[in-house]
């Protein structure tokens, strides 16, 4: 299995497939179009065959030398294989060349498959603890609406 750009009909495929790589509806306005026609060129799928097994939607921060992964998902017949941390260590690899030294990815508080995950490769939460001790950047996404923010040198 190769990673690759994401053209517009894997795109495509990802959203007409959305529930089987996330086990919520909420993460189906974060596959904005935008992804494939303004950042396709930090958009990646690993594929098996014709069949994507994961991929990841990133971009190139305009404000600071940051590379920030949007998205990431693993098909579930593919999960505990590492492909997750294979596509954050390509985006990574492609950061770097365009010039940046810091990795960057949010994430829901209530999310502990996120945070371990996360936490394992290296990131740092930043922040302050909320209610439950999990680190928190306050008002990250909207007024009352707090995330993880994770940040990582590389």
């Amino acid at each position: 299995m190769n990673i690759a750009q994401m053209t517009k009909q894997d795109f495509l495929q990802i959203v007409d497939d959305h529930s089987k790589y996330w086990d919520s509806d909420l993460t189906y306005q974060l596959h904005h179009p935008i992804f494939i026609n303004e950042f396709a060129d930090t958009a990646y799928t690993l594929k098996d065959g014709e069949k994507i097994a994961a991929y990841l939607m990133g971009l190139i921060s305009q404000t600071e030398p940051t590379g920030y992964v949007h998205l990431v998902a693993v098909h579930p017949d593919y999960r505990r294989q590492g492909l997750a941390k294979r596509m954050y260590e390509h985006f990574i690899k492609e950061a770097r060349k365009r010039g940046c030294t810091k990795l960057k990815t949010t994430g829901h508080p209530q999310n502990i498959q996120t945070i371990k995950f996360h936490l394992a490769l290296g990131m740092e939460m930043q922040g302050e603890p909320n209610g439950e001790g999990v680190n928190v950047v306050k008002d990250y996404l909207r007024r009352g609406s707090d995330r993880v923010v994770f940040l990582m040198d590389i």
